[in-house]
């Protein structure tokens, strides 16, 4: 079923970004809906999908209707958006990343994307459209150029770090750490672990 989403998928490239201008450009012309919703961004190389995860379930407990957006996914891509635990649908899905591709074919001058900035950008408008409180935002890969890192959150975490990715990220703990200690912004709590 999810070979429905068109542009996604099939025709963006995986990776190549040096900065997030195109996907600020293209979040604008959606009408930057993480905006529109408090968040806490997750990032590091161990413990950030547990982290997020029971972030969620606490957020969802003190009676915020809270989106969690994790990568990857463990058996289904659903499970990457949810809101209060519930996993996005898949007429949902389809429909956002419809309309998303549809925008995004219109432009003229294309914004540089890559796959995981359709599919954060459908997460973003997902939880835009529910109206949650409060998104949990896992980092996809390290930090500093990942599509969630776009947001101003109410806090940042950096749980463990360690040696992954390191064809992108780089061959040493401290370009690692670098990378992860992108998402952090002046005047923006951050907690370590």
């Amino acid at each position: 079923k999810l070979k429905q989403l068109k542009y996604s998928f099939f025709n963006l490239p995986k990776f190549g970004r040096t900065s997030l201008d195109s996907v600020k450009v293209f979040s604008n012309l959606i009408g930057n809906p993480h905006e529109k919703f408090k968040s806490i961004h997750v990032a590091g190389t161990n413990g950030k999908g547990t982290v997020s995860y029971k972030l969620a379930k606490i957020m969802q407990l003190a009676g915020f209707k809270t989106g969690l957006f994790i990568s990857p996914h463990l058996i289904k891509f659903n499970e990457r958006i949810s809101i209060n635990g519930e996993l996005i649908s898949n007429e949902d899905l389809f429909r956002i990343e419809a309309d998303l591709c549809q925008i995004y074919e219109e432009q003229e001058e294309k914004p540089t994307m890559v796959i995981f900035d359709m599919i954060t950008m459908i997460a973003f408008k997902y939880f835009e459209e529910k109206q949650v409180d409060y998104a949990i935002l896992e980092v996809g890969i390290g930090g500093r150029l990942d599509p969630t890192n776009i947001v101003t959150p109410e806090i940042g975490i950096i749980t463990s770090i360690g040696y992954d990715h390191m064809m992108i990220l780089g061959n040493t703990l401290e370009k690692i750490a670098s990378e992860k200690c992108g998402i952090c912004k002046p005047s923006i709590p951050v907690v370590i672990g």
